[in-house]
């Protein structure tokens, strides 16, 4: 019986080396497609190096609103005459000497100056009317360059402007934005094929006929993977080793990764053994409780080897396996959502668990911040798993805890 590290590690080595070749897509740089689809652009890697276009910012602009002058023009008790004004969008004519032109904030700096004196540091400390000869005085002296941003102060045309690998934020769409582009290339988010299996599967909300249930790990599994960002393909199939294969093989070129629930055990009718085994999927029991039964592989599916990682039919034992085996290297792979918070905390009451297993029971803090169990130890007992906060370690070797014993715990609600 292999424990919960060399099973954590084998599906490690085998999802990471799959994600590692994930293809790249490519994102518009529009704010109604950012607002559309929020999630779509949450936290991407870009897939190559992306250079500037442009310089940044593409002209010499004014800092703030005031008027351009000629720093040389600034000596004691000149006045300048005030000529037309500058708003930002717009070019204004060269400035001849002795003048000053009103500009605003992001304005171009015209030609003939250097400098931008702010309004408050004229007299009078206004912008005089359109269209009415004015004349201004400024006071105190005026270094060039002062109050102007020069063509790329900020970065500079044919520079990396970002890197391949960069996590993007939401500064990072901007100033990709501000250089003009209009795309960008992003690696593709993981993209799961997740099939539930079992003849007595029922959807959702469908009446149940003799011996069915409803099936609970789908939905479970489909929401858990995209709170962590991961594209879901979500299939279900009954007893029939075939269907399985062929269902497989025609989402083979559009997913990254193969994740089953149900037939991994020894029973009469394993339907993931039967159809994966003999393609390179490795099966076998994990010293966990829940979740002991568990498959992992290449599997080979014509020309590709696409790693399956699966998980028993119990939904308890299912979600369980993602949180312990999967979950950490998806959220790790996308950058969405948070790593889970693991911490020791006392028990609020004994627990007996199987010498030989590493049990992993369901529970949450009491006023006091005790670990107080949800419920017992079966994997069927899916409404106690939806009350829980947190996985209560019991780790191999532990027969018993008593009150007060303090435990390892993982966050179930980050």
């Amino acid at each position: 019986m292999r424990t919960i590290d060399q099973h954590q590690d084998d599906v490690a080595g085998l999802v990471e080396a799959a994600l590692a070749s994930r293809p790249s897509e490519r994102l518009p740089l529009d704010p109604a497609a950012v607002a559309a689809d929020p999630d779509r652009y949450r936290r991407r890697e870009l897939a190559s190096d992306v250079v500037a276009p442009i310089d940044l910012p593409p002209f010499a602009n004014s800092q703030m609103d005031g008027f351009a002058v000629s720093s040389s023009d600034v000596v004691a008790d000149a006045s300048l005459v005030v000529v037309d004004r500058i708003p930002a969008g717009r070019v204004g004519p060269a400035l001849l000497p002795g003048t000053a032109a009103p500009i605003m904030t992001g304005a171009a700096v015209p030609d003939g100056a250097d400098a931008v004196v702010p309004v408050e540091r004229v007299e009078p400390p206004l912008f005089p009317a359109e269209g009415v000869d004015a004349r201004v005085a400024v006071t105190g002296p005026v270094a060039a360059g002062a109050f102007v941003r020069e063509a790329g102060s900020d970065v500079v045309a044919g520079s990396v402007l970002l890197p391949a690998g960069t996590i993007m934020t939401p500064a990072r769409w901007g100033v990709l934005a501000a250089a003009g582009l209009g795309e960008v290339a992003v690696r593709r988010r993981p993209r799961l094929l997740l099939v539930s299996t079992g003849e007595e599967l029922a959807a959702p909300g469908a009446e149940l006929g003799p011996g069915e249930i409803h099936d609970a790990n789908g939905v479970a599994l489909a929401a858990a993977l995209a709170e962590v960002g991961v594209e879901v393909v979500a299939e279900r199939v009954t007893d029939d080793a075939a269907t399985l294969t062929a269902l497989v093989a025609r989402h083979a070129a559009d997913v990254d990764l193969v994740v089953t629930t149900g037939g991994v055990s020894a029973g009469a009718y394993e339907v993931v053994r039967d159809a994966f085994e003999t393609a390179g999927v490795v099966f076998g029991s994990v010293a966990m409780q829940p979740g002991g039964p568990q498959g992992h592989g290449p599997l080979s599916v014509g020309d590709r080897r696409l790693p399956a990682v699966c998980f028993p039919g119990n939904p308890v034992s299912a979600l369980v396996s993602f949180e312990v085996f999967l979950r950490p290297l998806l959220q790790a792979a996308t950058g969405v959502g948070r790593p889970r918070a693991r911490t020791v905390a006392p028990m609020a009451e004994p627990a007996e668990s199987p010498v030989g297993k590493h049990q992993l029971r369901r529970g949450r803090l009491d006023a006091d911040g005790r670990v107080a169990l949800v419920g017992g130890a079966g994997s069927h007992l899916l409404s106690n798993h939806a009350a829980a906060t947190l996985l209560v370690h019991l780790p191999v070797g532990v027969e018993r805890v008593e009150a007060g014993d303090d435990v390892v715990v993982w966050a179930l609600d980050d």
